[in-house]
């Protein structure tokens, strides 16, 4: 049965980009697209390096809300339409709880991405693994 409304994770990385460009492609239906921003906590600064504070987190916002533009433009390259949403929390509960209160029906996401380096790998790499075992709905993992 086709899906009525397929949820995007988005997280800035090229296997983000084409999970979205499968869904638009594939899928003749509600298009929602997340970006979640993880708390900027030392856990999460990468070993502590940076400094966590009101400026990273302004800067982590920016960013989502650069990436869910873009999305809305590649929709409408398409001729499509997609619904954004930028919220903070720990990225595989965000997205499991996204699927559960929106009535998500399928979830397209990319299988890591990030920069290239291998920690980034492997926590995104984390999320994906953590949705695809989760999710109460079908998960395309795009690679």
């Amino acid at each position: 049965m086709a899906p009525d409304h397929v949820l995007v994770p988005l997280d800035g990385s090229p296997l983000a980009d084409e999970a979205l460009e499968h869904a638009l492609e594939t899928f003749d239906c509600r298009v929602s697209v997340l970006n979640v921003v993880a708390p900027l906590d030392t856990a999460m600064s990468e070993g502590g390096l940076l400094e966590p504070g009101e400026a990273r987190r302004e800067a982590a916002m920016d960013r989502a809300d650069r990436l869910v533009e873009r999305a809305r433009e590649r929709a409408t390259e398409a001729d499509r339409t997609v619904e954004t949403t930028v919220e903070t929390g720990d990225p595989a509960d965000t997205i499991l709880a996204f699927v559960e209160d929106r009535d998500i029906d399928h979830v397209v996401m990319g299988g890591h991405g990030g920069s290239r380096n291998d920690l980034a790998r492997r926590l995104l790499g984390t999320v994906a693994t953590a949705v695809v075992g989760e999710a109460p709905v079908t998960v395309t993992v795009v690679r």
